[in-house]
C-alpha cells in the first residue's frame, strides 16, 4: 500500500521494531503488525469481553471484538480519504483494547481499585503490556515484536508516572508533543464508533427509546431525514438507516475539519505533525453535538439500573478475584505464579485483565461458590 500525504507515517519514516526482523516480504511492516494482531490470544478473547452488555445477555450486543472490528473500519476510511497509512489504523484499532478487563468499563474501575497501592492499572497501559510482554508466540522476543508507530498508537493515555518509564514511548506524554495522525485518527474512530453502535444496542435492549433519543439532535435530525425519505419506514431498518447516517456524519466532519487544520497549521513531514496541536478533531459545530449523545448515553444506558446492576456484580467479581489471590499467590495458575514472584500484585492483574467475563465468572465461582471443587 502506497500513502500519498508526505505527513503520513510509512515504512521509510518508521522508528522500526525494538527487535530487528527481515523484511516480510510481500506485506508492508504494518500489515505483519495487523497480522500478528488477529492472530493474537488476546483478540481472541475480545469475543467474550464485554462492551456495555455482558456477553451472555444477547447474541447480537457488541462485544470488544466486534467493537475493534467496527474501530478499524472507520479508521480505514477515514484515513483514505485524508491520504494517511490504512493498514496503520487497522493495526492500531484491532489492538486498541487487548489489555481491557472483563465487564467492560467496572471491570477497568475494580481492577484499578485493587492496584492503587500498587501503581495502579490503565487498559492502554495494559493493551501494550500485552503486545511487548505477555503474548508468547515467538522465539526471538516475548510480545508481538510491533513498530513503533503501532505501540504509540495503542498507547492512547498515560500517566506521567508510567510514562517516564516507557523511554522513547513515553516521552510525548512529558513533553506535549502529539502522536501520528494514523493514532489521532484512530482515537477519534474509536469513539465514532462506541457513540454510535451504543446507541444502537441501547435500543435492542429496549433500555432506551427512539422517543428518548428524540431529545438528541444528531439522532434527530438524521432519523427525520430518513421519514422523509421513507416514511412508512420503521423497526429495524429506521435505526440502521438513522445510525449510518450519524456515522456519516461524524466521519465528514472530521475529515473536513482535519483536513483544514493540517493546512492552517503548514504540515508538511510527519515531524511537523510531532510539533503541531492536535490536528485531528471535529468542527466547533459537532463537538456540542457529540456532547449531548454522550450525556444522553451516560444518563439513560450506562446508568440504567439492569446496567447497573451487572457492573455492581462485575465490580465484587474482580475485588474478590483479587483479594484471594494476594492471600495466596499459589491459587494463580503456574505461570502467573512465576510471573508473581517479582511482582504478585501486577502478575495477578495480568492474569484477571485476560481473563474472558465467563471465564472470570467461573474461576469466581471454583474459588468462592460451595461445591465448587476444581
Amino acid at each position: 500500500m502506497t500513502t500519498s500525504a508526505a505527513w503520513a507515517v510509512s515504512e521509510t519514516n518508521s522508528r522500526g521494531r525494538l527487535h530487528p526482523e527481515p523484511s516480510p516480504g510481500i506485506r508492508t511492516e504494518f500489515q505483519r503488525d495487523r497480522d500478528r494482531i488477529v492472530h493474537s490470544t488476546a483478540f481472541r478473547r475480545l469475543e467474550y469481553k464485554t462492551q456495555v452488555f455482558v456477553n451472555h445477555e444477547g447474541d447480537l450486543f457488541r462485544t470488544r471484538l466486534t467493537h475493534s472490528i467496527e474501530v478499524a473500519q472507520i479508521s480505514r476510511g477515514i484515513a483514505r480519504a485524508l491520504g494517511l497509512n490504512e493498514d496503520l489504523v487497522e493495526a492500531v484499532a484491532l489492538a486498541h483494547d487487548l489489555g481491557h478487563t472483563p465487564f467492560g468499563h467496572a471491570g477497568q474501575e475494580a481492577l484499578n481499585g485493587c492496584m492503587k497501592v500498587h501503581g495502579g492499572f490503565e487498559h492502554n497501559l495494559q493493551s501494550l503490556r500485552t503486545v511487548d510482554l505477555l503474548e508468547e508466540h515467538y522465539a526471538a522476543f516475548d510480545g508481538l515484536n510491533l513498530c513503533y508507530e503501532t505501540r504509540e498508537g495503542i498507547l492512547k493515555h498515560c500517566s506521567r508516572e508510567n510514562a517516564a518509564q516507557l523511554g522513547e514511548l513515553g516521552k510525548r506524554f512529558l513533553e506535549g508533543t502529539q502522536p501520528s495522525l494514523e493514532a489521532q485518527l484512530t482515537n477519534l474512530a474509536d469513539e465514532i464508533a462506541y457513540n454510535n453502535h451504543d446507541v444502537d444496542d441501547g435500543l435492542r435492549s429496549g433500555f432506551v427509546s427512539l422517543e428518548q433519543l428524540d431529545d438528541v439532535a444528531v439522532f434527530r435530525e438524521a432519523r427525520q431525514e430518513v421519514e422523509a425519505l421513507w416514511p412508512a419506514l420503521g423497526g429495524r431498518r429506521l435505526i440502521h438507516e438513522t445510525i449510518r447516517r450519524m456515522i456519516n456524519e461524524m466521519a465528514l466532519d472530521l475529515i473536513a475539519t482535519t483536513r483544514a487544520n493540517i493546512v492552517a497549521a503548514g504540515i508538511e513531514t510527519l515531524a511537523d505533525v510531532h510539533r503541531a496541536p492536535r490536528l485531528v478533531a471535529y468542527s466547533e459545530a459537532m463537538q456540542p453535538r457529540l456532547r449531548e449523545l454522550k450525556a444522553f448515553l451516560r444518563h439513560n444506558l450506562y446508568q440504567h439500573y439492569q446496567v447497573l446492576r451487572m457492573t455492581d456484580k462485575a465490580r465484587r467479581i474482580i475485588d474478590d478475584l483479587f483479594g484471594a489471590f494476594m492471600n495466596d499467590p499459589r491459587l494463580l495458575p503456574p505461570q502467573y505464579q512465576l510471573r508473581a514472584k517479582t511482582d504478585t500484585p501486577r502478575a495477578i492483574a495480568d492474569y484477571i485483565a485476560g481473563m474472558t467475563d465467563r471465564y472470570a465468572m467461573r474461576e469466581h465461582r471454583r474459588l468462592f461458590a460451595v461445591g465448587e471443587i476444581y
